[in-house]
């Protein structure tokens, strides 16, 4: 398993991709729709993808002495690395937002989602989404891309536009939860996020290696 990540962390991954990790931290900009950056992650994955098809990676990959579901395998381990390194960052700028910032009247008059649990929780299932949607359409041809990014975009900034909405509708402003109140029902929130996170991960990876053992490249 980690032979399959450092080689696609070495040889098929695009510098976006790292690059674009730092985009985490797009959590501690007030008045910015911040689920934005998980939108911006994908997209830097996404160059890797591209990447590996423009330099025949999947064709490399194939020819290599390890059944066709370890190259699916890999690019998973690659896409998970990085979205918990962008997540990482995140949880970094909400516990910033939780207590350094707590009182600052920049995030405190922040009329768009606020750096939260529940902020947290919903960056994970975006990232489940981009599982379930791209990568496991892309492994549909191993070539092709264009149509499962493109409804992935519109699953992704329609998930931020109700993400967004939600904690301005009367008794849902517990979403939006400022600092350490209503932790409990934050900490369910990042929960079911988390599980959310885990269980379209599954089901896509299952469903891509199907997919990707009856291609004939």
């Amino acid at each position: 398993m980690f032979n399959l990540l450092r080689k696609e962390m070495k040889l098929s991954a695009s510098f976006i991709s790292y690059l674009f990790i730092l985009f985490g931290l797009m959590f501690l900009i007030p008045g910015y729709p911040i689920l934005c950056s998980v939108f911006f992650v994908t997209l830097g994955i996404f160059q890797s993808y591209q990447n590996a098809r423009e330099t025949n990676d999947i064709l490399f990959s194939v020819l290599l002495p390890v059944e066709k579901k370890e190259v699916v395998k890999g690019k998973y381990l690659f896409t998970c690395f990085i979205e918990l390194c962008s997540i990482l960052l995140m949880i970094i700028s909400v516990i910033l937002r939780m207590t350094v910032f707590a009182e600052d009247v920049a995030y405190r008059k922040n009329m768009l989602m606020n750096a939260n649990l529940f902020a947290l929780g919903v960056a994970f299932s975006i990232f489940g989404v981009f599982h379930i949607i791209f990568i496991r359409g892309f492994f549909k041809t191993a070539y092709k891309f264009a149509k499962p990014f493109g409804l992935y975009i519109m699953a992704v900034f329609l998930m931020i536009g109700m993400a967004e909405t939600l904690h301005h509708i009367p008794g849902l402003k517990v979403l939006n939860a400022f600092g350490f109140k209503y932790l409990d029902i934050q900490i369910g929130l990042f929960l079911i996020g988390l599980v959310m996170y885990v269980l379209l991960t599954m089901i896509s990876y299952r469903s891509a290696c199907k997919s990707f053992e009856k291609i004939d490249l």
